[in-house]
């Protein structure tokens, strides 16, 4: 399997500070991270991860057997509390997130993650859980499938594609990646074809993975479970993921949350992080040239006070 991590090198230089410490990979895919990670740590060191990916999960259970240092779980990094409670791991030394879909999701018609090809719209990760993006498409309102297009995808023209799903919908059911291509080609010119149909599924994948929420969640916990002196690692790929992981660590970062003019501190604010990266890591033009899709990449590092 060959898929490139982004900024791989810049992640596990600012991820791995003890090579003899226990280490969280939440999105393991098919193990690019987690091999760096293991080729850094020294044969006292340890590495849990997990990927709701059925496919990643097989795959890098069968990539690292053998392996001692490392295990795997068939579930969302949301459960790292739960996870570490069964690994009876107290705390970790780095915690690592790469939020983006990877090359082999977007490039296997399987698995349903492109527009490029006709496959079946389903866009969830886990296929065992949650809603796909068809019964959504199909039993949702016009008004509720517009919030979701606009505020997931960030696309001006929600509306109306809503009002087109709609209309499509009342004669043929929304089952097909090539479906919706179709009824966002009817109202799109082509020069914007592929920026539109990108943010709707975006917008989509987003909503049905629950993927801010969790995030928002996998960030809370895992400050909690980081040792002082860990490091959290998260690369983020479009605007809503980087606000998210901005304004945790920025929240964390804070000594004190009163307003402004208050004599005395009465919040009761405790500083948990301290940023490592004070702007946003991004890939080389080096590494664009090699992979377009790390255009969008950013990475941003904390660590544990």
């Amino acid at each position: 399997m060959s898929h490139e991590p982004v900024l791989l090198k810049e992640s596990i230089d600012f991820l791995v500070t003890e090579k003899n410490g226990i280490y969280f990979d939440g999105t393991a895919g098919f193990g690019g991270h987690s091999e760096a990670i293991l080729n850094t740590l020294n044969e006292k060191g340890k590495l849990i991860a997990t990927d709701k990916d059925l496919s990643a999960f097989e795959y890098c259970k069968n990539k690292f057997y053998g392996d001692n240092r490392f295990s795997i779980f068939h579930t969302g990094f949301t459960n790292i509390d739960s996870i570490s409670k069964f690994e009876f791991i107290e705390q970790f030394d780095g915690i690592l997130a790469d939020l983006g879909v990877s090359s082999f999701q977007l490039d296997t018609v399987e698995a349903g993650f492109t527009f490029r090809e006709d496959a079946a719209l389903d866009l969830r990760m886990n296929k065992a859980e949650g809603i796909s993006a068809s019964d959504l498409l199909n039993k949702f309102s016009q008004e509720d499938i517009a919030k979701i297009l606009f505020e997931y995808g960030e696309e001006k023209n929600s509306r109306l594609i809503a009002k087109k799903i709609i209309e499509f919908r009342l004669s043929e059911k929304i089952s097909r990646t090539s479906q919706l291509k179709k009824i966002i080609e009817q109202v799109t010119p082509e020069r914007f074809l592929n920026k539109t149909l990108s943010r709707v599924f975006q917008a989509l994948r987003i909503y049905v993975n629950n993927e801010l929420e969790e995030l928002k969640i996998f960030i809370d916990k895992s400050v909690s479970l980081l040792k002082p002196g860990g490091r959290i690692v998260i690369l983020s790929y479009h605007s809503l993921e980087d606000r998210i992981v901005k304004e945790k660590i920025k929240y964390e970062s804070l000594s004190c949350i009163c307003p402004p003019g208050t004599p005395i501190c009465i919040c009761g604010k405790v500083k948990r992080l301290k940023l490592v990266t004070h702007k946003p890591v991004v890939p080389s033009d080096l590494e664009i040239g090699k992979n377009r899709r790390a255009r969008s990449a950013k990475m941003r590092v904390a660590e544990r006070v």
